[in-house]
């Protein structure tokens, strides 16, 4: 955080940033616990101890409006939704919320009409031992086709999502899941993913997601 930045100058992106290292903290004190096995009673008894210390903090703390955050970071920047730390409420979100300590590592690449997302499953996100859990590879998929409504800029929800698991994905491997529009009928989108890992083809999807009217959309704004 710029430490020199003038009092009541933020628009609270620097706050947002504070949230996301908090966040990334969180994320790496979660798939730590999984991964480690301390041998003493005393050791699960200090992660007791500081993480209700942590929730005392938080419990503290107003109660977040995600809704109001995402308006105010649209109605800051024009009308136009920002990426990155400056999309504020946004970052909450289930899955790839860049402010969630229980998102999946997930980096999408900028530009392009097929989606390309750089996917990391930490030791968390394990099901059977050395693979991810199918359910959050699902999801995974579900918030990065999402991202091709906003290449195209067409407001939609998953009406549909089919994935299948070709072979097993592998945890704290680096995946490549690819994404794009294969087609239009209605209010109908449809669009097909692949994850790969090491060049091999682990899980295919099949999506439909379900066009709205965009003055409905405005109140829940998606900047994907």
């Amino acid at each position: 955080m710029n430490a020199s930045a003038a009092p009541g100058a933020d628009d609270g992106t620097l706050l947002e940033e504070a949230r996301v290292g908090a966040s990334d903290s969180l994320r790496d004190l979660v798939h730590a616990f999984v991964r480690a096995h301390p041998q003493t009673d005393e050791a699960y008894a200090q992660i007791q101890h500081h993480a209700r210390e942590l929730i005392a903090i938080l419990d503290a703390a107003p109660r977040r409006d995600r809704m109001a955050l995402m308006q105010a970071a649209r109605d800051s920047h024009g009308g136009t939704f920002p990426v990155g730390i400056a999309a504020g409420g946004f970052n909450d979100r289930a899955v790839a919320g860049l402010a969630n300590p229980t998102a999946v590592d997930i980096k999408v690449e900028p530009g392009g009409e097929e989606v390309v997302a750089q996917v990391f499953f930490r030791k968390g996100f394990e099901g059977p031992p050395g693979r991810a859990h199918g359910g959050i590879v699902a999801a995974t998929f579900d918030d990065v086709t999402g991202f091709i409504i906003g290449r195209i800029g067409q407001p939609a929800f998953t009406g549909e999502l089919t994935v299948r698991y070709v072979n097993a994905v592998p945890i704290e491997t680096p995946i490549e899941m690819r994404a794009r529009l294969d087609g239009q009928e209605r209010r109908k989108l449809f669009i097909s993913a692949e994850a790969t890992a090491n060049g091999v083809v682990v899980a295919t999807c099949k999506a439909i997601y379900i066009t709205i009217d965009p003055s409905v959309f405005a109140a829940a704004p998606d900047p994907r």
